[in-house]
């Protein structure tokens, strides 16, 4: 083995530095930062805490933010008041994963093929296009209840898992962040790629595809927590009991009773049970929906 350089031996022997100390303005930024970290997490904790009071902690007064006495009655109330339902909590749950995943690959799907060629092609309208999309956002979901439900049933998707997800499939914020993704693709590589040979296909799937991953999960994060808390489709499409979905389970636990106290507790359940899969899918894919808020511009 060669002898080093006598040069490098120094250098080898040197103390390496410390790093530079931190001041005081970032010592009180990392404070703040901390504390507000612990503040949004309190929504998490309590919802957690909220399912596992005892009635006798639900109502009490002033109201109790950490539970004193966890207890699983509430699901087993859960779990009852669904056992003599006529239609079972199974269905319903069934129902919510499978329009969610449905869900999710149409609106993904259509988002990615729709931003593709308003970023990469030259077409007559192409800016009308995108600014009439964008426009669209502007349009509260209460103002297109009724041309969405004409739509639905003049195609005859009453009581189908069609219902449920074609009205979310049209998602404007979805075309916007693959859109933001696929601007930043030279344009050079593309047409390279087309001197090799390759059509339209390989290129959207084998080039644009892999760039917008980041957009594309936060698209189906975004798509998954729409469509698992929607009550919507489900109120307004179907009239079978048997189609429509958890959250509609969720809102029909309180109704029609006689006071106000009864089945808070299966109610509390079944909210910890609506957000946990929010909360898992969010925390799986979390570093995918910060680069995608860096590449599109949003603050």
């Amino acid at each position: 083995m060669e002898a080093l350089p006598k040069k490098i031996l120094p250098l080898l022997r040197q103390k390496p530095r410390r790093l530079k100390a931190v001041d005081g303005f970032q010592q009180v930024l990392t404070v703040l930062l901390v504390l507000l970290s612990v503040f949004m997490l309190l929504p998490l904790v309590y919802i957690f805490n909220h399912a596992l009071k005892p009635y006798h902690e639900l109502f009490v007064y002033p109201p109790n933010f950490f539970v004193r006495g966890p207890t699983l009655d509430s699901f087993r109330e859960l779990f009852l008041v669904a056992s003599v339902s006529t239609v079972p909590m199974t269905r319903y749950l069934f129902n919510s994963v499978v329009i969610s995943g449905l869900a999710v690959v149409g609106v993904t799907t259509v988002s990615a093929l729709c931003a593709y060629p308003i970023s990469k092609h030259s077409f007559p309208g192409n800016r009308l296009v995108f600014s009439t999309i964008i426009l669209t956002l502007m349009f509260a979901p209460e103002a297109v209840q009724i041309p969405r439900y004409l739509v639905v049933s003049e195609l005859g998707l009453m009581n189908t898992y069609l219902g449920h997800i074609l009205p979310l499939v049209a998602m404007p914020v979805g075309v916007f962040l693959i859109k933001q993704f696929i601007d930043q693709l030279p344009g050079e590589l593309l047409e390279a790629a087309k001197l090799d040979g390759a059509s339209e296909l390989q290129l959207f799937a084998r080039i644009v595809l892999p760039v917008c991953m980041p957009a594309i999960a936060t698209v189906a994060i975004l798509t998954f927590q729409a469509s698992w808390g929607n009550t919507e489709t489900s109120t307004l499409f179907m009239q079978d009991d048997e189609m429509k979905n958890f959250p509609f389970f969720l809102t029909t636990l309180t109704n029609h009773l006689a006071n106000n106290v009864a089945r808070q507790g299966a109610a509390a359940a079944a909210a910890l049970v609506m957000f946990v899969p929010n909360l898992i899918i969010f925390l799986l894919f979390q570093g995918k929906v910060i680069a995608t808020m860096a590449h599109s511009g949003i603050k």
